[in-house]
């Protein structure tokens, strides 16, 4: 019986290595890339970042929101963050940025802490800048809106 076993074994790894080795045709290959795999591409140029500071549309409601301004060089460590210099509470009043959610000042169980929750305490996590540039694949993104107004259509 133990001899079955290790025979399964070494016959499902052998089959598996067979499977690796095999090669799959170029043609089959999906990618991004509009180009053969063994060809060193120019990597297209920066797209400049949304510098208004005007406050973009939430596309769904749950979206974090995102940022209007650059970042470049923002320092969000264990010791500073960048982000809190005008988002905090206490300096809302001179730099006229938007405070930083109630939530982000709350724990997991929902305790209200005296200053930002760790687990909220990387912005870049949730909150990116906005890109002046052309949407690299198509998307059939609808927004909630219009999801209502087709909901309340078909009710009536």
């Amino acid at each position: 019986m133990k001899a079955c076993k290790i025979m399964s074994i070494i016959a499902l790894v052998g089959f598996s290595f067979g499977l690796m080795a095999a090669t799959v045709p170029e043609e089959k290959i999906a990618t991004l890339r509009l180009a053969p795999l063994d060809v060193e591409l120019t990597p297209p140029a920066m797209q400049k970042v949304i510098n208004s500071d005007v406050k973009q549309v939430r596309n769904y409601p749950m979206q974090p929101p995102i940022i209007p301004h650059k970042i470049d060089g923002y320092q969000i460590d264990l010791k500073v963050n960048k982000c809190m210099q005008c988002h905090a509470r206490n300096s809302t009043g001179h730099s006229q940025a938007p405070m930083v959610s109630v939530t982000h000042y709350m724990d997991r169980d929902n305790n209200f802490l005296a200053s930002l929750s760790p687990r909220r305490y990387n912005c870049t996590q949730c909150h990116v800048p906005q890109l002046d540039a052309n949407l690299l694949v198509e998307n059939d993104f609808v927004d909630v809106k219009e999801l209502m107004k087709e909901s309340s259509k078909a009710e009536h």
